[in-house]
């Protein structure tokens, strides 16, 4: 009875910039730490952007200084900004969250995932 729906992917030049979301329903209690990962063709699914229920974020090497994580707790919606974007970004993107439902059983749900493609 939870979902993630991401939106915002999408084909993008070099140097552009995009934002994602991701949109939590349901029989939610609490959501606690959420993020984004992706995966590009071939490769294994890495860590983008991590948040914690306080605020807290770590990014990977690749992403600092050009991404920004961030939630709006009210909203149940969770943000990557991307910005200054290289075509090595270009990945199917998924978000991940650790909710606990309204029968306080936590459990880790992902999104169905949104294309992000950064080509000239």
């Amino acid at each position: 009875q939870v979902q993630l729906v991401e939106s915002g992917g999408g084909l993008v030049q070099p140097g552009g910039s995009l934002r994602l979301s991701c949109a939590a329903s349901g029989s939610i209690f609490m959501i606690n730490h959420m993020g984004w990962y992706r995966q590009a063709l071939g490769n294994q699914r890495e860590l983008v952007a991590h948040i914690t229920s306080g605020g807290s974020t770590n990014y990977a090497d690749s992403v600092k200084g050009r991404f920004t994580i961030s939630r709006d707790n009210a909203k149940k919606t969770l943000y990557l900004q991307m910005s200054s974007l290289k075509p090595e970004d270009t990945a199917v993107y998924s978000c991940n969250a650790r909710i606990t439902s309204t029968n306080l059983i936590s459990n880790d749900y992902w999104g169905q995932g949104t294309q992000v493609t950064v080509s000239s």
